[in-house]
């Protein structure tokens, strides 16, 4: 999996480059959160879950059918996120899905069970770029950690900021357009 501090570089990007007039500060938030959400699994390690157990780590709260759910609440609580309901539910549907996706890129683990409850079958994506991080966070004072964070900075958080600037420059573009377009009707 790539760090906890990696999961919300693509809701981050999103809620940047787009803006707070499209992604209220609490949604940005909320999807902040969520994308960290599916790795609570981890509390199965102490409960003696195994891995590869539809319950165990990346199992069914990596799976679309989890972010499902937790977009739906989302769109649920609109008005406490400051947003409309179908922009909630995507916003967080995206968060939160883009967690399992994040860590199939990842060169350890089993895998994710991303068709949990249709099927327990555990998927990586065709290209494992992303160094995984083991889980705990001793590992942070090892020399392994420098490995993981560059991966994560070169394959996770540079095309995440290429996407906040263009998202930025598209949003800025299409402001100004309809600037102008107001004044000429006004004109």
């Amino acid at each position: 999996m790539p760090t906890v501090f990696t999961h919300p570089a693509l809701p981050l990007a999103l809620g940047l480059g787009l803006g707070p007039q499209v992604i209220s500060p609490r949604l940005l938030l909320a999807g902040v959160v969520t994308s960290m959400l599916p790795d609570l699994d981890v509390v199965a390690f102490p409960l003696g879950v195994p891995y590869g157990s539809a319950f165990g780590h990346r199992g069914f709260t990596h799976s679309l059918a989890l972010a499902l759910g937790v977009a739906v609440i989302a769109g649920c609580c609109h008005r406490a996120l400051r947003t409309t309901f179908t922009r909630g539910f995507l916003f967080i549907l995206v968060a939160t899905a883009s967690h399992g996706a994040l860590d199939a890129f990842t060169n350890g683990g089993l895998g994710i069970a991303f068709l949990w409850p249709f099927s327990s079958e555990r998927y990586f994506a065709p290209y494992r770029v992303i160094e995984v991080s083991p889980i705990g966070i001793s590992w942070l004072l090892s020399s392994r950690s420098l490995s993981v964070l560059g991966s994560e900075l070169v394959w996770v958080w540079a095309p995440c900021v290429g996407l906040r600037l263009a998202l930025a420059v598209i949003t800025r573009r299409r402001s100004t357009r309809r600037g102008g377009e107001s004044r000429s009707r006004s004109d």
